[in-house]
C-alpha cells in the first residue's frame, strides 16, 4: 500500500470522524465525553486502515464500524450517525476501487494463500480474481451449483 493510499485513508477516517463527533453522547460528564470522542476516532482509523489493507476479506465495513462505536451515542442520533458512516465509507470504497481500477493500489492478496511443502508461504501471484496461482490453482474451492 502506497503513501497516498495512507493519506486518502486517514482523511476518510477523519471525515467520518468530524460527521459524527457532536453527536457523541452529551449526557456524560466532560471526562468520558472526551473518552467516548477518542474511541470513536480509533474505530474509525482503524476500520478505514483494515479496509485499506484487506479490502475483498472486509465485507460489511459499515456495519462494523457502527456496531463498534454505536455505544457512545444516544439512541436519537444513531439514524444520522449509521448515514454519516455508510456515507464516509462508501467514499472510501469509491476510491480505492479508483485506485485498483488506475493500478494505483496494491491489493493485500499479492501473494498466493498457499503453502509450499516445507511451510513457507507460496511467493507466486495468484491468478486475476482468484487467491491461488497456477500451481495451486487445485486448492481453489470450486462453487456448488444450485
Amino acid at each position: 500500500m502506497n503513501e497516498g493510499t495512507l493519506t486518502a485513508m486517514y482523511q476518510y477516517s477523519r471525515a467520518i470522524y468530524r460527521s459524527v463527533k457532536d453527536l457523541v453522547d452529551p449526557y456524560v460528564d466532560r471526562e468520558t465525553n472526551v473518552s467516548y470522542r477518542l474511541a470513536v476516532l480509533d474505530a474509525c482509523e482503524e476500520t478505514l486502515q483494515r479496509l485499506a489493507r484487506d479490502r475483498r476479506y472486509f465485507a460489511r465495513p459499515e456495519r462494523a464500524l457502527f456496531q463498534d462505536i454505536r455505544q457512545y451515542f444516544p439512541i436519537a442520533q444513531q439514524g444520522r450517525v449509521c448515514a454519516a458512516i455508510e456515507e464516509g465509507v462508501h467514499a472510501a470504497l469509491a476510491f480505492i476501487d479508483d485506485q485498483i481500477a488506475n493500478g494505483r493500489f496494491e491489493l493485500g492478496s499479492s501473494r498466493c494463500r498457499a503453502t509450499t511443502r516445507k511451510g513457507q508461504p507460496c511467493q507466486r501471484t495468484p491468478l486475476p480474481e482468484h487467491d491461488y496461482c497456477p500451481s495451486h490453482r487445485h486448492l481453489e474451492p470450486t462453487p456448488v451449483p444450485a
